[in-house]
This record gives C-alpha cells, sequence and structure tokens, in this order.
C-alpha cells in the first residue's frame, strides 16, 4: 500500500492548477494592440477608423466609462469599417475605443441543447441556468456538396393529415409555408412540432413579437414538443445581426444533429423577417435598393440559408426544413414570396378564406405542390390525390354559380359529383390540432373518401 506525500499532494494541486489557468488562457481571445476609434452614428449603424477587421468580426466598443458594447463588422469603405451592434445599443459617446475581440459569433451545440430556449447568441432564455454543451461550431457552413447530398426517398409522417395525404414531403426536403397574418400558420407548425417522426426538431422563431416566443412554446409546443426540440428566438425587438444570427444558429445546430446521424425537423418562423434584417444592414451601408425596398444581396442570401438544409451525404441524417413566408396582403407576387417559392422543394398555401370559415388547417390545396412527391408515393396514392384535386378544383371554380343557385342540377356530371361530394372532401381536409393521423392512415382515408370510379 502506497500513500503519497505532502510534498507529492502540493506538486498535483501546482499541476491542476496550471491546467486550469492554460485552459483559461486558451478560452480567452488575445485583443490586438491596435485599436480603431469611433467616429460616426447613423442610426444603428457605426464608423470605426484605425483598425483592420474581417466582416463578421466581433468588437468592443469601450465607452471612457467603463461600459462596454459588442458590435459586428458589417461592411467596410476605404479605412472606414461599418458595425452594428448585437446587443441593445445603449450610450456610446465619440471617439471611444472599439477593439476587435478576434472572434467570430459561434453556435452551442450539443446533446444539453434539447429542451432549452436561446436567444440568437446562443444564450439561455428560459432561465433553467447554464447550457451544458462543451461544443461550439461557426454559425457561417460550407454547404453540402449537390453530387454528395442523398437524394430524397423516404416520406416523413407530418402528423397533418391534408399534408401527408395530398403533399407528402420527404425527409430531406424543403418546404415553404405561405400565409398571411392570422391564418393559423404558427398552430399548424406547433402540431408538426408534437406529431412529426423526427428525432430532433430545431424552432428558429426570428423577428416575430417577443409575446408570441412564450404563447408559441406554452401552449402550441407544450412540454411533451419541448423534449426533443431546440428553440432559437430573436425576436423582433433584437437588432438586424442577432436576427441574422439567429436563424444561422438554428441551422448550425440542425446540421450539428445531421451530422450525428439524426434526423432533424427544422422549422423557421419566418424567413420574411430573416429577409428584412438583412434588408436593413444592407440599406444601412449603402447598398441600392433593387426589387420593392430589397437589395440584391438578400436574393443572395436566402439561398445561401436553405441550401444549408437537406440531406447530407449517404449515412448521414437528414434535415427537413418547413419556412414560413409571411405574405403581406396576401399577395403571393411578393418579391420575397416569389423567391423563396423558387428555391424550395414545394410550397404549403394557408388560404384566408379558409381560415375566416372555421376551416383547420385552412391549406388550399389546389395553390400547393409538394415537388418530390411522385419520387416517394406510389402510382395508386397519386392518383388518389389527382383525383381528390380533380374533384375539389372543379367545385371550387363553379362555387360561385353554385352558391348564387345559377346552376342547374343535371347541366354537368362533374358538378353535380362535386357538390355531392364537397362535404365529405372538406371534412377529410379538416383536423383538430390536438391529435396528429399518421402517413399510412391518412393515405387509407384518402383512398376510403374518395367515390368508387363512374360513381
Amino acid at each position: 500500500m502506497t500513500t503519497s506525500t505532502p510534498t507529492a499532494d502540493r506538486r498535483e494541486a501546482l499541476k491542476d492548477r496550471l491546467q486550469r489557468a492554460t485552459e483559461r488562457l486558451e478560452a480567452t481571445p488575445l485583443r490586438p494592440r491596435v485599436a480603431g476609434t469611433l467616429t460616426r452614428m447613423v442610426g444603428l449603424t457605426l464608423e470605426a477608423v484605425g483598425l483592420q477587421a474581417p466582416t463578421g468580426a466581433r468588437c468592443l466598443i469601450e465607452n471612457p466609462d467603463g461600459t462596454e458594447v459588442e458590435a459586428e463588422v458589417v461592411g467596410f469603405h476605404g479605412d472606414r469599417l461599418y458595425l452594428m451592434p448585437t446587443t441593445e445599443l445603449g450610450a456610446v459617446v465619440p471617439n471611444a475605443r472599439v477593439v476587435p475581440t478576434g472572434r467570430v459569433q459561434e453556435a452551442p451545440v450539443g446533446e444539453g441543447m434539447l429542451g432549452r430556449v436561446v436567444d440568437g447568441g446562443g444564450q439561455p432564455l428560459d432561465g433553467r441556468g447554464r447550457l451544458e454543451v462543451h461544443d461550439r461550431v461557426p454559425l457561417t457552413s460550407r454547404g453540402v456538396n449537390p453530387m454528395a447530398r442523398a437524394p430524397v426517398r423516404d416520406p416523413l409522417d407530418t402528423g397533418v393529415r391534408a399534408i401527408n395525404s395530398m403533399l407528402t414531403v420527404g425527409r430531406g426536403q424543403r418546404m415553404g409555408l405561405f400565409a398571411g397574418s392570422g391564418v393559423g400558420k404558427s398552430v399548424l407548425l406547433g402540431m408538426m412540432t408534437r406529431f412529426t417522426s423526427a428525432d430532433v426538431v430545431v424552432v428558429g422563431l426570428i423577428g416575430e413579437r417577443g409575446r408570441e416566443v412564450k404563447d408559441f412554446i406554452d401552449n402550441i409546443l407544450g412540454e411533451e414538443g419541448l423534449e426533443r426540440a431546440v428553440v432559437v428566438a430573436a425576436p423582433a425587438d433584437t437588432t438586424p445581426v442577432m436576427r441574422l444570427h439567429g436563424a444561422a444558429e438554428a441551422h448550425a445546430i440542425a446540421e450539428y444533429f445531421r451530422d450525428q446521424g439524426r434526423d432533424v425537423l427544422l422549422l423557421m418562423d419566418s424567413i420574411t423577417r430573416y429577409a428584412q434584417a438583412q434588408r436593413e444592414i444592407a440599406l444601412a451601408v449603402g447598398e441600392p435598393p433593387a426589387t420593392k425596398g430589397y437589395p440584391p444581396s438578400v436574393f443572395a442570401k436566402l439561398p445561401a440559408l436553405v441550401e444549408r438544409a437537406g440531406n447530407g451525404p449517404p449515412g448521414s441524417g437528414t434535415i427537413t426544413a418547413f419556412y414560413t413566408v409571411l405574405t403581406e396582403g396576401d399577395d403571393q407576387q411578393d418579391p420575397i414570396a416569389d423567391a423563396a417559392r423558387a428555391i424550395l422543394d414545394g410550397h404549403v398555401v394557408l388560404s384566408r378564406r379558409l381560415a375566416e370559415s372555421g376551416h383547420y388547417p385552412a391549406i388550399d390545396i389546389e395553390a400547393s405542390i409538394s415537388r418530390v412527391m411522385p419520387d416517394i408515393t406510389s402510382p395508386e396514392h397519386q392518383q388518389s390525390a389527382r383525383r381528390f384535386k380533380q374533384i375539389w378544383s372543379t367545385y371550387e371554380q363553379n362555387r360561385d354559380l353554385i352558391s348564387i343557385g345559377a346552376y342547374t342540377r343535371g347541366s354537368d356530371p362533374a358538378i353535380d359529383q362535386a357538390i355531392e361530394w364537397q362535404p365529405r372532401l372538406m371534412q377529410f381536409l379538416q383536423q383538430d390540432m390536438r391529435h396528429g393521423e399518421a402517413l399510412e392512415q391518412s393515405v387509407q382515408a384518402l383512398h376510403q373518401v374518395l367515390p368508387a370510379q363512374g360513381g
């Protein structure tokens, strides 16, 4: 039996202290001695001279009273750097010292993120203490080689009958959820969060009202949905930089779990607020507007963000993403809506008319499409979906004539059939938000609700 001597104990204690000091030193960025000077402030845009830092770099603005404001480099012109604050701007003074930290924004990742709510900077918002994670990844991503991506071949069960049957979504697909205000968008997202067959759910609440964050988590997501979810919240009162960070952070977290072999459901509400945040930054640094006030950089950033979702290389996991698109005044030709429709793999359109009539979920199946549905469903399923749409569309195209009594029964067999079956089809498309329906059950119900051929 051996016993340690006091000298050996002191040596071990000294070794431990030295190791901890070394770790703290490595974790603390070394600030460059060269600092710049704050020369101008217009709105949220700050101008500094006398330092060099790349775009995306974090800087600290040091006031004479000892307070500090964190900002990020968003552009430059000549020897001037343009910065925007990442936190509340507070009081800054002319000629304040601007010091680069030598760091860029990173996202915390790991199993400890599950069940947590964080802000755009990766700091917890739920009051449950520090995050139990040890890894951090950059917010930016190199992306996946398109030739290395695994194809979308497996259907995803969303738990929503109308989507499962009429707009079948595949694992790794990227869908848009187009909706105006007050038509049930958040409730539909909550349903998919609770009922979708995914290992991990990542929710990005970007640019929405602060009240809606807690309401979504408590009343729509619920404890059951939060257990396997990570929520990144960057509400409307945060700076434009933090809203961009929140969207990038949600994607970085989803990519981490995908690389671990997990099937991830990514819900981002909304991509419109993301585009508006980029518009604020771009216009502030002098980029000219191009389309309805949106600078060209907005339309470059949208596909760069969306392409981060999807399947990884064969053998890795998947990211199935739903991006909500706010259509102002229900205008489907809004520039952001039009751009999103072009870069996504399909879109689900919510109808205000259906929502106002009490039809939930208010999915307009005529205006919606899933571009990968033919690749992941059987010919029988596709035939039933087409027949359902034909009967539904026949009624909708003649709705006005039928409503005012101008149509005479017997004039057209197809319209007669549509009138007879419309109540059953409408009932099929409606669903209680508290109950999900599996993919197989949804497809079986689709086959059963249709009239017999020739009937």
